[in-house]
């Protein structure tokens, strides 16, 4: 199930509009280029992102040496596969079991690791999220995204700061052991990352 919408589709559509306006505004007084917005477009959507975190996971899943890496210095890990940059200077990996499931949070306003996740889902900064998600992670989890944990699952809630960005290595599904790094890697979403929906399955 994907993240609910914090934003009804009308708002969406002003927002839209206004970042346009905002854009050509921009454009306009020679603040910015139109090929300087589409280098921007191209880093998030090519350079940093949940495509890249999914690589990262799926080495993990694979490669056992790599994992103790990842787990031991995320940053120093995703660097060797070339993934690091701003908002991903410091950061810190929790992977989830069969006995505890991780879920991340920033209570403060949305710190999140851009390299390995992108931009922040809007739900994920809304003051609901943030606050609920520490109080009754369990209930967030079921009500929000349709994600069931059993009882007897240990639910740990990290608090992503400026300093510190946790991100979570998702369980690898059942029945992916022929898989590829690539198939891998296709299994895995951003919201698996966050911790608020499990990694898919074929």
């Amino acid at each position: 199930m994907t993240a609910p919408t914090d934003t009804p589709l009308r708002t969406q559509a002003e927002i839209a509009a206004r970042v346009k306006a905002l854009e050509s505004m921009l454009i306009e007084k020679g603040v910015m280029t139109t090929e300087a917005v589409d280098r921007l477009v191209a880093i998030y959507e090519n350079e940093v992102g949940p495509q890249l975190g999914a690589q990262v996971v799926a080495r993990a899943w694979t490669d056992p040496e790599f994992k103790q890496r990842l787990i031991a210095d995320a940053t120093a890990a995703c660097a060797e596969m070339g993934i690091g940059g701003l908002q991903g200077e410091e950061m810190i990996v929790l992977e989830n079991t069969d006995t505890v499931h991780n879920a991340i949070v920033c209570t403060l306003c949305s710190c999140y690791p851009w390299p390995v996740l992108g931009l922040p889902p809007n739900w994920y900064k809304m003051p609901a999220y943030r606050a609920r998600m520490v109080r009754e992670p369990r209930t967030v989890l079921a009500e929000d995204f349709g994600y069931v944990l059993p009882d007897a699952v240990e639910i740990r809630v990290w608090d992503s700061s400026s300093e510190l960005r946790y991100w979570v290595l998702p369980k690898r599904p059942e029945g992916t052991e022929g898989l590829s790094e690539t198939e891998l890697a296709a299994l895995v979403t951003r919201d698996s990352m966050i911790g608020v929906a499990p990694a898919g399955s074929r």
